[in-house]
């Protein structure tokens, strides 16, 4: 009956609360200063501790007393309350490192003498004693929280040149689990006690610094790729940070209670979510037709490296690289990009390999050897096409994004065939060198080529230098091998007058040297170094061959029209006549009287006066480059479609299938099926054959 007395009188007078509450809470919203909820706090415990029972009536009235107010209490609080409790949570993390409490964080009514142990401290004996504490634990956890994303965000972003794991972990040490041990071990009695309470809401703050982290540098890792290798520091922090849960122990950094450092190992688990974000922004930032090859090949070779400190094993690259792997694939230009960084200087892309990485042969994927006593399973993410045994330097992963490496020996012997004809010097050794390196990576089989290549280079300035001392003459040819030389384009011509001459003596005198063997010039390869003699003055110039052959027959007569000069050619296109009767208008040697008639200037025209002549730059010596790998094959494909016809002339309509089958017979075919359908949809829009229902047909 007492207990029922005192609690109605109670619930009598709570609107005396309801009225302080109201007051508190509206300086809040003007003012949205959390000094004022402490003020609520203070007052609401000191309206507590006026109506507190007695002692000496047992604990019994006690908690029924505090309960009913508790529970009043809460009922009472607007929304705006839990705003105000946050803002004044998260400001007591500052306040607890301070030197000594504000004015606002003291009850009026506590003694002057007295000193709390801690800024904070009478925050937190006020929140326990209305049970805060206990009714907004999320919320104090979420505080936490949110204070270390800000500070992960705030001092490790774009930060990459250096691991930021310890200094966040000094900073655990430093600044949290001081504010840890008064909403969560207040009743701690000692440094043993206090690890033990705060054990379980110290490992959920470990792992959301080690979450934080990671979520920032995989919203980055594209940028950290683009830095590699100036980034390392960020890869070994995502490399902790993405580890797989399992066999880590947790140790809190308690440092203040119990005097000594522990080193945190809890891991958070995003290696998923580092996959779909990188997958992401390779597509939005990488495969598209905006980006250059090599670009792409450049980035692709970071994303390999970095990919490899974080997950050495390679499960992560293998998920991430298949789409980059399929671009290039589709790309024309990527094998000759490889190629280059192969054998090319800083210009063509040397940074896809490593100096400091050892050259080695190109690796093949192996099956599993079970017997080695080493041998460990996949990584359980790993995928069902997944092995861990697949090619690990840069090169070979490089040349096993196609099948066959004899795309690439073709193409090497492309890219070999232009540097060597560029050389004027005779000096091979840079060449010699790379074949040498290259053997080391493809084989001594597959190089057998280029050597005859490279051999051919060095033989042709040797014959040269005996035809010239039986014979001295003005011409200097390079003699090459025509079936270990990849095809040339063909656009050869009869040269006239003296250079035939020339052409025709050095041939004798090579046929005397070489009796087997005879020599078919390619006339639209070279430079010609000429001296034109006119009336008033000498031009000299280094010019194509087709170039010094028109001029030459300007040595007949001095007037020569385009339909001429076509049909004096025969071979050449109109085109090429008219790009080298410009080189000479732009020497001052030839004049356009009209449209299609050009005359020689044996006096050189005068200038008006005052006027100067423009300065013409030399021509420029365009070499024709040697079909690529891409049009070697499709010239090929050509001399099949002969087989092809007959099929469908024969047989009539037949699938790709049946086609591919039957192209087995013939000699030297070695096309893919895919391959013949692109030549079929080629020969599709050009006309020559049609589909239907999948069979074939000529049209």
């Amino acid at each position: 009956m007492i207990l029922d007395k005192f609690l109605d009188d109670m619930r009598a007078q709570q609107y005396l609360i309801e009225r302080d509450v109201q007051q508190y809470i509206a300086e809040y919203e003007s003012s949205s200063k959390a000094e004022t909820i402490m003020q609520l706090i203070f007052r609401l415990v000191a309206w507590y501790n006026a109506w507190k029972p007695i002692t000496e009536l047992g604990p019994t009235i006690l908690s029924a007393y505090t309960l009913t107010f508790q529970t009043h209490l809460f009922s009472i609080f607007p929304p705006s309350f839990l705003r105000g409790f946050k803002q004044l949570i998260a400001s007591t993390i500052v306040l607890a490192s301070a030197s000594n409490p504000p004015p606002w964080a003291i009850p009026q009514d506590m003694p002057t003498t007295e000193q709390p142990p801690r800024p904070d401290y009478m925050l937190w004996m006020a929140c326990e004693t209305l049970g805060l504490l206990e009714r907004y634990e999320s919320l104090i956890s979420s505080v936490c929280y949110e204070h270390i994303e800000a500070h992960v965000y705030g001092t490790c972003a774009k930060k990459w040149d250096e691991s930021v794991l310890p200094k966040l972990r000094d900073w655990m040490t430093d600044k949290i689990v001081p504010w840890l041990v008064m909403p969560y071990a207040r009743g701690a009695r000692s440094a043993e006690e206090a690890r033990s309470m705060l054990q379980g809401i110290g490992s959920r703050l470990d792992y959301h610094i080690y979450k934080t982290l990671c979520d920032l540098r995989i919203e980055e890792i594209f940028d950290i790729i683009i830095d590699y290798p100036d980034s390392q520091g960020a890869l070994q922090d995502l490399k902790v940070a993405s580890l797989r849960p399992g066999l880590e122990h947790v140790n809190m950094l308690v440092d203040r209670l119990c005097g000594r450092l522990q080193e945190c190992l809890h891991r958070v688990d995003q290696r998923s979510q580092l996959v779909i974000t990188l997958r992401k922004a390779n597509k939005k930032r990488l495969l598209h037709p905006g980006a250059d090859t090599k670009d792409i090949l450049t980035q692709y070779v970071s994303i390999i490296r970095c990919l490899r400190i974080i997950d050495p094993p390679g499960v992560l690259l293998y998920k991430v690289a298949d789409p980059i792997r399929k671009y290039l694939r589709e790309r024309p230009d990527t094998i000759r990009c490889i190629v280059a960084s192969l054998v090319g200087d800083g210009e063509s892309g040397d940074s896809l390999v490593d100096e400091n990485e050892p050259i080695q042969p190109l690796q093949q994927m192996q099956a599993d050897d079970y017997t080695d006593p080493n041998w460990e399973p996949e990584p359980i993410d790993a995928g069902p096409d997944f092995r861990t045994n697949k090619p690990s330097d840069v090169i070979s992963t490089l040349v096993s994004i196609y099948d066959s490496k004899d795309l690439f020996v073709k193409e090497l012997q492309v890219l070999l065939t232009q540097r060597l004809l560029a050389i004027k010097d005779g000096n091979y050794e840079r060449e010699r060198r790379n074949i040498e390196i290259l053997k080391i990576r493809f084989g001594e089989a597959a190089l057998q080529v280029c050597e005859v290549m490279l051999r051919d280079m060095t033989d042709s300035r040797r014959i040269d230098q005996h035809v010239q001392a039986q014979k001295p003459m003005p011409l200097h040819p390079t003699i090459i091998s025509r079936h270990f030389w990849p095809p040339l384009q063909t656009n050869s011509f009869t040269m006239p007058g003296q250079f035939k001459e020339i052409q025709e003596a050095y041939a004798k005198e090579y046929h005397l040297f070489k009796p087997d063997k005879r020599l078919h010039w390619l006339s639209h390869l070279g430079t010609i170094q000429l001296d034109i003699e006119l009336q008033d003055r000498t031009v000299s110039a280094e010019v194509p061959p087709l170039e010094a052959s028109i001029i030459d027959l300007f040595s007949r007569k001095d007037t020569w029209t385009i339909d001429e000069l076509v049909a004096e050619f025969k071979s050449v296109e109109k085109t090429a006549i008219v790009k080298a009767l410009t080189t000479w208008i732009d020497l001052g040697v030839l004049k356009d009287e009209d449209e299609n008639r050009y005359r020689l200037l044996e006096i050189a025209e005068a200038t008006r006066s005052g006027s100067k002549v423009p300065a013409r730059p030399p021509p420029m010596v365009e070499e024709p480059p040697p079909l690529t790998v891409q049009r070697q094959q499709a010239e090929q494909m050509t001399v099949f479609w002969k087989f092809i016809e007959g099929m469908l002339t024969n047989l009539g309509a037949l699938p790709l299938a049946r086609i591919q089958a039957m192209l087995r017979f013939a000699p030297g075919y070695d096309r893919t099926i895919e391959q013949l359908a692109e030549f079929m949809e080629a020969a599709r829009r050009e006309g020559l054959v049609m589909v239907k229902d999948g069979l074939w047909k000529l049209c």
